[in-house]
């Protein structure tokens, strides 16, 4: 594993004879590692720039992001600086909304990402009813419980339970200062979801399409929020389908 830019970007599996990057955005609480295996299953082919926010992990000394604005513009600085090729954008639920505000930046800058990714999210034009208000340590445990995809392990531990609580208020504060946007992206919108997302309908996640002026797909896999977690392998399989029109870059 490399880290670069400033410790924002993670490359678990560096693949510089890749022809395209896959910038992938972790959900609330969530931390780089997450992606560890699609980097895993789509190198060679793509190369993978997992995002590490900070306060947490080997960023935990440092502050969180403020708001969702400033957590756009430092995420998009660290993009800005890491992306040498073709990139598209794979985030998971805030990491989606995140994404799409990346791209929506790096649009009117003029570089169109391949695609978004958008998995296990609502879709940016709606608000997140479940981030209104502040929350209790106890409704914290009580949405890891009913969303699933943390260890089990560490909530059992008092110090680790703190600092994944810590790093979900953070993410819940700036989820909550985010503004809907119902802008449209030039480039091609794919939302992925699990069929029994207890907080992302299938309907839901059809309403992405509202989101692009290109091509949109829609693949719904079996499971719940982190549905991701069983099906890591058709997850990497629909991105390299989606970029498979991307030849490796030339050997120089």
């Amino acid at each position: 594993m490399t880290k670069a830019q400033g410790g924002w970007i993670r490359r678990y599996r560096a693949a510089p004879e890749a022809g395209v990057q896959v910038v992938c955005l972790p959900h609330a609480g969530g931390s780089a590692t997450y992606f560890r295996p699609m980097a895993m299953a789509l190198s060679p082919t793509a190369e993978v720039l997992a995002v590490q926010y900070p306060g947490r992990m080997d960023r935990v000394d440092e502050p969180h992001a403020g708001d969702f604005e400033e957590l756009t513009e430092r995420t998009l600085a660290a993009v800005r600086r890491a992306v040498d090729r073709p990139v598209a954008l794979f985030g998971h639920s805030m990491g989606a909304l995140l994404a799409f505000q990346v791209a929506r930046r790096l649009e009117a800058e003029g570089v169109v990402p391949l695609a978004l990714f958008a998995s296990g999210a609502q879709p940016p034009g709606r608000s997140l009813a479940r981030h209104t208000h502040p929350r209790t340590d106890e409704e914290l445990l009580a949405d890891l419980a009913m969303l699933g995809g943390t260890d089990e392990r560490l909530l059992a531990h008092p110090d680790m339970r703190g600092l994944v609580l810590s790093a979900l208020r953070a993410d819940y504060r700036i989820l909550r200062s985010r503004r809907r946007d119902d802008a449209t992206l030039a480039c091609p919108v794919v939302s992925l979801t699990g069929d029994r997302d207890p907080v992302v309908a299938v309907d839901d996640a059809a309403a992405w399409a509202q989101h692009t002026a290109g091509r949109f797909d829609l693949h719904v896999f079996p499971g719940e929020h982190f549905y991701l977690d069983d099906h890591w392998a058709g997850v990497s399989a629909v991105v390299t389908r989606h970029l498979g029109a991307h030849e490796p870059a030339p050997a120089k």
